[in-house]
C-alpha cells in the first residue's frame, strides 16, 4: 500500500475496533459455543475499504493481493470463501460504522444536503432475471442518462455538497423516489431544522415536500413550465453537478457497477463497503488532511 492508504487503514482499523468495542451489538450473532473468528470484524470492515479504494471488484484477486502485500498489517486472512463469507454477513455493521463515521466529519453539519438515485445493475440476460436470489428486489428500470433499461436496484444517496453520505438505501428500480427519500431521513433520524434539500423534478410533490417541511427541511427543486419561478433557482445547476460527481466517483474510483453480488447480502455488504470508503476518505481527509479536498481519492486508490 502507498503511505497515505496505511495511514488511513491504519487509523480506521483503530476507530473501528474502539467503535465495536463501545457498540457490541453492532457485529454479526455469532453462536454461543464456537470458534473465535481469527480475523476480528474492526479487520474485515477494514479490509473491505481497502478493497473498494483500491478498485477490486473480484475478491479472489484481492484476497491474492492481500496476501502478498498486506501480511504485516494483517496477521490471519482467510480464503477467498470466508472472506466472502463473513463479508456477506456485516452489510448493517459496515452500514452502523458508516453513520458513526459520518458524524465525525465537519461536513455532516452542513446545512445544505443533495438527493439523487442512480441505476445498480445486478444482471444482464433474462435467465439471470428468472433464477437471480435478487428477484423480486431487483427490477427493470428505465435510466434517462444513458437511455436505456436495466435490471436492477437504485442507490438513493442524500449527501452533503462535500460528497459525505448523510443517509442511503438500495430499493427497487421503479420505488418512487420520494417514498424513499422520506422513509431514509426518518429512519436515520437526521432531520434537523434550518436544512436544505436540492433535488431535481422526480421529486416534485407537495405531500413530499409537505412532509418535509414539518420537520424542517426545505425543499429546493427546478420550477416546472406550469409553476412560478421557485426560490434559489440560481443554485441549482452547480449544486446539481456536483451529486452527479459523487455518484461519478462512486462508479468510477469505487467500482459501483461492479459490484458483482448475486444475493441480497451481498449486494448490500458490497455496495455498503464503496459507501464506507468513500466516508473513510472524507473522514480522513478533513481529519488528517484539511488542505486536500474532501473527497479526494487519488492519495489512496494509486
Amino acid at each position: 500500500m502507498g503511505p497515505d492508504l496505511d495511514t488511513l487503514a491504519t487509523a480506521l482499523y483503530v476507530r473501528i475496533d474502539d467503535l465495536l468495542a463501545q457498540n457490541p451489538g453492532w457485529a454479526p450473532r455469532r453462536p454461543v459455543v464456537g470458534f473465535a473468528p481469527k480475523l476480528s470484524d474492526a479487520e474485515l470492515v477494514t479490509l473491505a475499504v481497502i478493497s473498494a479504494l483500491l478498485g477490486y471488484d473480484n475478491e479472489s484477486q484481492f484476497v491474492r493481493y492481500a496476501r502478498a502485500h498486506l501480511g504485516p498489517w494483517f496477521p490471519y486472512l482467510p480464503n477467498r470463501d470466508g472472506y466472502n463469507k463473513r463479508l456477506r454477513r456485516s452489510a448493517e455493521m459496515i452500514a452502523r460504522v458508516m453513520g458513526w463515521l459520518a458524524r465525525e466529519c465537519e461536513s455532516w453539519h452542513d446545512d445544505v444536503w443533495l438527493v439523487d438515485s442512480t441505476p445498480v445493475e445486478c444482471g444482464t440476460s433474462r435467465e439471470t432475471q428468472k433464477r437471480s436470489d435478487l428477484a423480486g428486489w431487483a427490477q427493470y428500470g428505465y435510466c434517462a442518462s444513458h437511455s436505456r433499461w436495466f435490471w436492477g436496484l437504485r442507490l438513493h444517496l442524500v449527501a452533503t455538497p462535500a460528497g459525505l453520505p448523510i443517509a442511503f438505501a438500495l430499493a427497487g428500480a421503479k420505488a418512487d423516489e420520494r417514498d424513499v427519500c422520506a422513509d431514509m431521513i426518518d429512519a436515520a433520524g437526521i432531520a434537523r431544522p434550518g436544512q436544505t434539500l436540492i433535488a431535481d423534478n422526480r421529486y416534485r410533490s407537495a405531500a413530499f415536500e409537505a412532509d418535509l417541511n414539518d420537520v424542517g427541511i426545505t425543499v429546493l427543486r427546478p420550477a416546472t413550465r406550469s409553476e412560478a419561478p421557485r426560490p434559489g433557482a440560481r443554485f441549482l445547476r452547480p449544486l446539481r453537478q456536483i451529486i452527479e460527481s459523487i455518484n461519478q466517483t462512486l462508479k468510477g474510483q469505487l467500482s459501483l457497477e461492479r459490484h458483482k453480488g448475486r444475493t441480497k447480502a451481498g449486494v448490500a455488504a458490497r455496495i455498503g463497503a464503496r459507501l464506507l470508503a468513500l466516508t473513510a476518505a472524507i473522514w480522513h481527509n478533513e481529519t488528517y488532511h484539511r488542505t486536500r479536498p474532501s473527497r479526494s481519492l487519488t492519495a489512496y486508490d494509486h
